[in-house]
């Protein structure tokens, strides 16, 4: 199988070497949309570098990568789209709602399978949470408590292109609370706060945000997120249930130092980012994707997936610059989407 990647940026990269060690994989294409990149990360890998994006598509792989800048991701899925390629892109699918609902409905249309990522589907720790709370061990669910925390803020140059802490960090909480549950996000009111730097604020985004959401069972959840969680990088989930509870990424490296002084655990060193949390998921994701490009799978986290989880995003964002609660259903029908479909 030749894997066509685009994209030789820090993510790139690290697909590109997670795709080289996959059973199946012959060959990986890379090209980028800035000239000159694609042929470095090649020669360390022992790759084939291409001139341009034109002359990977030409090339005509058996599927596509996307790790390009985002600004640059709905146009080169509706390329993949248009060639027939099996597509494989990194959240978010587009810089806003309309490009994402034009990418979904592009694909619904057919051509192609797109799988987009979400790698904590492909996380052990999530999985086994899933499969405890459908298969009854949990009872009733309750609540979800979910929380996602990086070490260190990302530099001032990235906030123009995240969409905000809510739609690059939190979406995956929201992802994951709705393929974990099966269930839809009603309503939500989130806030926001600024406390050390002033370029989040001056760049329209917080540092720091908490959301209440209310599911379409009554099951109530919390997500928090923040740029300085100074013990190290934190994400995880709080499954709870009447009969149960599990709580998914609370091992040996979670950044939890008790203040109980009769209390201790071994803890090894916290993680140090999103690439050493979850390197066992994106090697799975991509996994994944070859049996989806080789048509022996279906899209385990469509396009539609990943614009479910926008709205609630794009929710919580309204909801903390108002003040106010926001339905899910008011985004929905501010942008014209009459479509829904439940978590695949």
């Amino acid at each position: 199988m030749r894997i066509g990647l685009i994209g030789t940026g820090r993510i790139g990269a690290f697909h590109a070497e997670t795709l080289c060690a996959l059973p199946g994989v012959d060959e990986v294409l890379v090209a980028d949309p800035a000239p000159g990149l694609a042929p470095a990360l090649a020669g360390r890998l022992g790759l084939t570098a291409l001139p341009g994006v034109a002359q990977l598509f030409a090339a005509r792989p058996d599927g596509l990568v996307i790790a390009a800048p985002t600004s640059v991701h709905a146009e080169l899925l509706h390329q993949a789209l248009d060639a027939g390629t099996p597509v494989f892109c990194e959240k978010p699918v587009a810089l806003d709602v309309p490009g994402t609902l034009g990418v979904v409905e592009r694909a619904e249309a057919g051509g192609a399978p797109v799988q987009i990522g979400f790698q904590r589907r492909f996380d052990a720790g999530y999985r086994a949470a899933r499969e405890a709370l459908r298969g009854g061990e949990l009872g009733r669910l309750h609540t979800l408590r979910a929380t996602t925390s990086d070490r260190r803020p990302p530099p001032a140059a990235y906030l123009p292109t995240s969409g905000g802490l809510f739609r690059d960090c939190g979406i995956h909480d929201f992802d994951i609370m709705r393929w974990l549950t099966g269930r839809e996000v009603l309503s939500v009111y989130a806030l926001g706060a600024n406390r050390p730097d002033a370029f989040f604020r001056e760049g329209g985004d917080v540092d720091t945000c908490a959301a209440l959401l209310r599911f379409d069972d009554d099951v109530l959840a919390t997500a928090t997120a923040t740029r300085y969680n100074g013990a190290g990088h934190d994400v995880r989930l709080e499954v709870c249930g009447s009969e149960g509870t599990r709580i998914v990424g609370l091992d040996d490296h979670a950044p939890l130092p008790t203040a109980e002084p009769r209390i201790s655990w071994r803890r090894a060193a916290p993680y140090a980012g999103f690439a050493d949390r979850f390197r066992a998921a994106y090697t799975a994701e991509l996994a994944a994707f070859t049996e989806v490009a080789a048509g022996r799978a279906a899209s385990p986290c469509t396009a539609r997936d990943a614009l479910e989880a926008l709205y609630v995003a794009e929710a919580c964002d309204l909801s903390r610059r108002t003040g106010e609660p926001v339905t899910v259903s008011r985004v929905r029908a501010a942008a014209g989407d009459t479509v829904r479909r439940p978590p695949s």
